[in-house]
């Protein structure tokens, strides 16, 4: 593979790259201040966040990060063999495995180092990922597509409405399951947008991620890849989930429902948790055994999927604080909000002083609902006055619905109707299994 004449180098050490006239591959002599002299290949740089360094592959095989700062001179002194990537051969055919279509969105959930250059290429290709979990070969027929390469924060609603539309394309083609590999920090906001936009699904449709990337030895990318596609391959099941670890071993890979999973922690491998819910699925990374939860939409080939991929933006998540601004809340009614999930305290509370900018919005029949900051749990808003003063505003309490479910939902439905009232009486109705009359679950 090509690569960037000066890739990974940015600031400083590129201008001085630059000056000297060095690419990839040059073979650069560095003196230090102290009169050390260094001599190797000059190789890309995986590490973005530096621009002071340097970085060599030296005649032994060690790659060394050494300092501009620590710099007194540096000459090209030859060209070397441009570091490239090698795609590996294409697995065989294996008659009779189940196709499944992986569709990258940007989260390296596959990729590879090349420890020759000590960079990390992405593994998008079929091919590529035989490379890098050569277990999917045995697991399903894989057919990759690169939709998207965003960082997952840059994901909105117009690239739910492509993805939703690329997952119907993938099972008109007649693949039997479909995988989205996503980057995990905004993975549960498209969770839920795919699970309203994708009615009557017939096979399942998972998304996947990696907290950890693949050049890292703890890296969770390959198997939670692997447990992904076998879901998507076997489980009977025909819904929207989160495919990612149980724990912080590599034994079982958990699927939560797309509208009941939220990112719980940084860094952890299990970090997707289901809220006010159980998994719907897992698997067993060692047997191979996949356990199903009761109640879960059965595969059916002959199911005609609905397509509702359109979303309407102008919604908006306020999480109530301590000494809140009331002006925000009259900005967002100002910019033509469709309307507003309040994230309030405890059973569904705000403090009194918001309450004439909500009843000013109420006024403009704005639909405003009502979840709660503590995550696990739901709204009651009968227990106390304030709560019951809420109610009287006409605030509309969403039950057990996470925030972030509820405004992604909000952005959906402002796209199927225009009436308030029709808003309102879509928010209060489970269409993805978002909110129930009862919540069974109790946290962990």
């Amino acid at each position: 593979m090509t690569v960037q004449e000066l890739e990974g180098y940015h600031g400083q050490v590129l201008q001085q790259l630059r000056k000297s006239k060095a690419k990839i591959g040059s073979i650069i002599r560095l003196k230090s201040k102290s009169g050390e002299v260094f001599e190797g290949t000059l190789i890309p740089r995986s590490e973005y966040s530096d621009q002071t360094h340097i970085v060599l592959k030296m005649k032994n095989g060690y790659n060394i990060g050494i300092s501009l700062d620590r710099t007194e001179k540096l000459d090209v002194v030859g060209q070397g063999e441009k570091p490239h990537f090698t795609k590996p051969s294409p697995p065989a055919n294996r008659v009779g495995l189940p196709r499944v279509a992986i569709v990258s969105t940007g989260g390296t959930i596959a990729s590879r180092v090349d420890y020759r250059t000590g960079a990390v290429q992405p593994a998008l290709t079929a091919a590529d990922l035989a490379s890098v979990v050569p277990e999917l070969s045995v697991i399903a027929e894989i057919d990759t597509h690169i939709l998207f390469s965003e960082y997952s924060e840059n994901i909105g609603p117009t690239h739910w409405k492509g993805m939703a539309e690329e997952v119907a394309r993938k099972i008109a083609d007649g693949a039997e399951g479909v995988v989205i590999s996503h980057g995990t920090d905004t993975l549960h906001y498209t969770a839920a947008a795919l699970s309203f936009a994708l009615a009557n699904l017939p096979v399942p449709v998972l998304l996947v991620g990696a907290q950890r990337s693949s050049d890292r030895p703890s890296s969770d990318a390959a198997s939670n890849l692997t447990g992904a596609v076998a879901l998507a391959a076997r489980a009977d099941m025909a819904l929207v989930g989160v495919a990612m670890h149980q724990n912080l071993s590599d034994h079982i890979i958990l699927a939560h429902r797309g509208t009941r999973v939220r990112k719980c922690h940084t860094s952890r491998r299990d970090a997707f948790k289901s809220i006010n819910s159980t998994p719907i699925a897992s698997y067993d990374l060692k047997t191979g055994h996949i356990e199903m939860t009761n109640g879960i939409p059965k595969r059916d080939k002959s199911r005609k999927l609905a397509l509702k991929s359109r979303f309407d933006q102008h919604a908006y998540l306020i999480k109530f604080y301590p000494g809140f601004n009331t002006g925000i809340t009259d900005s967002a009614v100002s910019a033509g909000t469709r309307g507003i999930v309040v994230e309030g305290t405890g059973l569904g509370h705000v403090s009194r002083h918001l309450f004439d900018s909500l009843k000013k919005a109420l006024k403009q029949d704005l639909p405003i609902f009502m979840t709660s900051q503590t995550i696990w749990g739901r709204v009651d808003m009968n227990v106390y006055n304030t709560g019951r003063d809420l109610l009287n505003l006409g605030v509309t309490p969403l039950e057990d619905m996470l925030a972030e479910t509820a405004v992604v939902k909000l952005m959906w439905v402002a796209a199927q109707t225009k009436s308030a009232d029709k808003i309102r009486e879509m928010m209060l109705h489970p269409i993805a299994g978002e909110m129930t009359s009862r919540t069974l679950v109790e946290a962990s």
